[in-house]
C-alpha cells in the first residue's frame, strides 16, 4: 500500500504540472511567457529531481536514525489520530513556520543567502517555485517532516503532506490568472504570490510571505493585494543583484546538450554564490 501511495503521488503530481502547463497556455497571468525559459532544465532536472532526491536521501536518514536510535517514536503522541486529521494538523503548523521562518529570510542578510535563488527566476511560472538553494530546503523539509516521523504519525502522513505541497507550491507560482475573491483572505493563490515575487522597484517582495494560508498575511499585517484591473507585476527577479549567477543556456538558439551543459553550470554556481563575502 506504501508503494501504491507514494506511485499515485507521483501520478497527481505529474497530472497536476501538465494541468498548470495547459492553463497558463490558455489563461495565463502575464501573457507571452514562454515554457522553455531562463533556467528551464536547471529547474525541472537538477532543483526538483536531482537536489529533492539527494537532501530526500539526507533528511529522511538522518530522521530514520534518530527514530531508530532513540525512544522518541515509541511514544506515538498523535498515532491514535484519524489520518485526515494528521494531515491537516501538519499542513497547518507548517505552514505557520514556514510563514515566520520565510520572514526571517527576508529581514536577515544571511538567511537572505539561503533564499535570493528563489527570487532569481525572471519568469514566474509553474515551475519557478521549485528553485530554491539545498540549504533552504534541508532546513525547511526536515523542520516539516521531523515532527511527522517523531511524533509516531501514520506512514502515509508524510506522502499526503508531501504531494500537497508540491502541487501547492506549483499553484501559488503559475502564470493562471485566477480570482479567488475571498478566499484569498484564507488560502494562498497566485495572484497573491506573484507580486511576492516582484522586481518592480519597490517593497512590494517584502509581502505575502504565506505559501498555503494567506490568512497569515492578513493577520500579521503584511498581505499586498492591488486590484488585478488596475495594476499587475512588471517584472520579477534579482535586479539588485546584477552579478546573480542565471543560466545562460538558451534552448531556441543552443543545443540541448550546452544548455543542459550550462544549466548544470549555473546550478552549481547558484550555490557557490550564496557564500560570497558580505558588502560593507
Amino acid at each position: 500500500m506504501y508503494m501504491s501511495l507514494q506511485i499515485w503521488s507521483l501520478i497527481i503530481i505529474s497530472f497536476s504540472a501538465l494541468l498548470m502547463i495547459l492553463l497558463e497556455k490558455y489563461y495565463p497571468y502575464t501573457k507571452g511567457q514562454k515554457i522553455f525559459r531562463e533556467g528551464f532544465f536547471n529547474d525541472i532536472v537538477m532543483y526538483s529531481i536531482v537536489q529533492s532526491y539527494v537532501l530526500g536521501l539526507v533528511i529522511f536518514g538522518l530522521l530514520d536514525w534518530i527514530k531508530f536510535n532513540t525512544d522518541l517514536y515509541r511514544y506515538s503522541l498523535i498515532g491514535n489520530w484519524p489520518v485526515w486529521f494528521q494531515v491537516l494538523f501538519f499542513v497547518i503548523t507548517h505552514d505557520f513556520y514556514i510563514y515566520w521562518f520565510h520572514r526571517w529570510q527576508h529581514n536577515n542578510k544571511i538567511l537572505w543567502r539561503t533564499h535570493e535563488a528563489h527570487h532569481s527566476p525572471k519568469t514566474v511560472d509553474w515551475l519557478s517555485g521549485a528553485r530554491s538553494h539545498s540549504l533552504e530546503i534541508l532546513i525547511n523539509q526536515s523542520v516539516e517532516f521531523a515532527p511527522i516521523i517523531l511524533l509516531g504519525a501514520a506512514p502515509e502522513v508524510a506522502i499526503y503532506k508531501g504531494m500537497i505541497s508540491a502541487v501547492w507550491g506549483m499553484f501559488i507560482h503559475s502564470n493562471i490568472d485566477i480570482r479567488l475573491g475571498r478566499l484569498q483572505y484564507f488560502i494562498n493563490g497566485p495572484e497573491m504570490h506573484r507580486w511576492h515575487h516582484s522586481d518592480d522597484g519597490g517593497r512590494e517582495f517584502q509581502n505575502n510571505y504565506s505559501t498555503k494560508f494567506a490568512v497569515w498575511d492578513w493577520l500579521f499585517g503584511t498581505a499586498f493585494l492591488p486590484d488585478p484591473e488596475i495594476r499587475k507585476p512588471k517584472q520579477f527577479g534579482l535586479s539588485d543583484t546584477p552579478d546573480y549567477p542565471l543560466s545562460e543556456g538558451d534552448f531556441e538558439k543552443s543545443h540541448f546538450l550546452t544548455v543542459i551543459y550550462k544549466d548544470i553550470v549555473s546550478y552549481i554556481r547558484q550555490h557557490i554564490f550564496a557564500f560570497r563575502k558580505f558588502r560593507n
